[in-house]
């Protein structure tokens, strides 16, 4: 069952990005950056949870190839508010109006980083004629759910269930302290504003996405047409990762990382020219960080069979 809230309140109060624009769209005011120059243009999509400034390491280096573009859904990041969670085809339909109002021109190079991935996916579906190619960072999968072990299933649920809390003061300080050496590689500028969003909303928004994807956006991925016939690329992250080492044991998260690997590989064997790649020392949130290089070999790799 789906359920619907107002985005967490501490967004408000972020209405100018540090980097990039706000656009006009469907009433709502999103942002998007955007550098270097040609195309096919890559688009990061962002995972629940997570921003599109967080891919600015990865994004300025895919700028030195060609126009690379960053932006964050209603809801989330800079971006005006929404009602989380939303349906898939909001969230592809909205973007491809952005791409449009800020005069980045199809196809596109779609890069979808785990619930982005879904969306990248879907926008595939929905506008084969717009998309170049696709590279999918762990994305999810409508099919994990329900090949993942009981153990995980029922946490997910009590998740879902629990209403999102508030940080106190001391914890909110302890989550910035935590956050300060992941983002050490950030411009300063960016840095602090992306560290406080982080810290005070982020988080929050993530959670409120994540509440139809076993439902609602699992029925729109198996409904929607075949993935059109352009180069893909899915990678598989069987590395350390912090939050799902606080969420499972060793034994639940590597029966979750065998169905994963699985999904994955028929995922990008869908299509004639799909490959499947697995990194074992990246994990789920920040393999973008982790696996730079592998990340930037994938998106060139793409660019190229895109010539």
């Amino acid at each position: 069952m789906s359920h619907s809230s107002p985005t967490p309140g501490p967004q408000a109060a972020l209405a100018e990005p540090p980097l990039g624009h706000l656009y006009e769209v469907g009433g709502r005011r999103l942002m998007l950056h955007r550098t270097g120059t040609g195309g096919p243009a890559v688009v990061f999509l962002p995972g629940a949870g997570q921003v599109g400034l967080d891919y600015l390491n990865i994004h300025d280096r895919a700028a030195e190839l060609t126009t690379s573009v960053l932006y964050d859904r209603a809801g989330t990041g800079w971006s005006q508010g929404a009602q989380l969670p939303r349906t898939a085809a909001e969230v592809t339909g909205e973007l491809r109006d952005l791409l449009r109002a800020a005069g980045v021109p199809a196809p596109y190079v779609l890069v979808g980083h785990s619930l982005g991935g879904s969306y990248a996916r879907h926008f595939a579906q929905r506008f084969p004629d717009e998309t170049a190619g696709l590279l999918l960072m762990d994305p999810f999968h409508e099919d994990l759910h329900d090949r993942a072990p009981r153990q995980a299933r029922e946490k997910l649920a009590q998740l879902h269930a629990h209403e999102i809390p508030e940080l106190t003061q001391e914890q909110l300080q302890q989550a910035r302290d935590q956050a300060a050496p992941l983002f050490a590689k950030w411009p300063v500028a960016v840095r602090r504003p992306l560290i406080e969003h982080h810290v005070t909303a982020a988080w929050k928004a993530g959670l409120y996405e994540d509440r139809n994807l076993y439902d609602v956006v699992s029925g729109e991925l198996r409904h929607a047409s075949d993935l059109p016939d352009v180069p893909l690329i899915v990678l598989t992250a069987l590395g350390y990762d912090a939050a799902q080492a606080h969420l499972w044991t060793e034994g639940v998260l590597r029966e979750i990382n065998d169905a994963k690997t699985t999904l994955h590989m028929q995922l990008a064997f869908s299509v004639l020219r799909g490959e499947h790649r697995v990194l074992e020392n990246a994990g789920h949130g920040w393999l973008h960080e982790e696996r730079q290089d592998a990340v930037f070999q994938a998106i060139a790799d793409l660019l190229d069979r895109t010539a």
